[in-house]
């Protein structure tokens, strides 16, 4: 028998507790795989929403700068 199957001269078994307990860690691991993948998610979303961000405001300032110069071109003869 493998050390892992023999604990203190008993051979191993399975009991309700330790199954439950068993099932339990496999639901939590799967919860926190599943938790995990979904926050990848949002910090892919947030860095894509964040970089349309900077663009919008590079835009502004940019029609901004454009309409300022416009008046001035235009002010001058």
């Amino acid at each position: 028998m493998v050390d892992e199957e023999r604990r203190y001269g008993f051979e191993a078994f399975d009991c309700a507790p330790a199954l439950r307990l068993e099932a339990h860690e496999r639901v939590s691991t799967l919860q926190h795989d599943g938790l995990a993948r979904r926050l990848e998610k949002i910090e892919l979303m947030m860095e894509r929403l964040e970089k349309r961000l900077w663009l919008t405001v590079y835009g502004i300032v940019a029609i901004i700068l454009a309409q300022a110069v416009q008046s001035i071109l235009a002010a001058t003869p």
